[in-house]
């Protein structure tokens, strides 16, 4: 037998140590809960977090303008006029969008 084989053979022969590196191979490779599906998990729940705190921003923006809109009549008005492009009857709109048909700007002109 190899002198080299001889070394890593040598250790093995205690069984505790042979039955802890075996049961350590298995927890780490053949297990259900395997480390590679562990730090699966650890980045799906970074990700999921991440995206918590996304949502909870976006809610609290829309509460704040909601709050705006119910104290303030004029913000009311300003509201419908820019997100929904509402106008008074003697008005034009010409909307402004660039090549996604994403909204740029407006231009309002009072007809008389």
């Amino acid at each position: 037998m190899p002198e080299g084989l001889k070394k890593i053979l040598v250790p093995l022969k205690n069984k505790y140590l042979a039955v802890t590196l075996l049961l350590a191979v298995w927890l780490c490779f053949f297990d259900r809960n395997d480390l590679i599906s562990e730090m699966r998990l650890v980045r799906k729940i970074h990700r999921l977090q991440a995206e918590r705190t996304y949502y909870k921003q976006q809610t609290d923006k829309a509460t704040e303008e909601l709050k705006e809109l119910q104290t303030d009549p004029s913000n009311l008005e300003k509201f419908a006029r820019e997100k929904y492009l509402m106008k008074k009857d003697n008005e034009d709109i010409y909307v402004i969008v660039d090549g996604n048909n994403k909204l740029l700007d407006t231009l309002q002109v009072t007809v008389k």
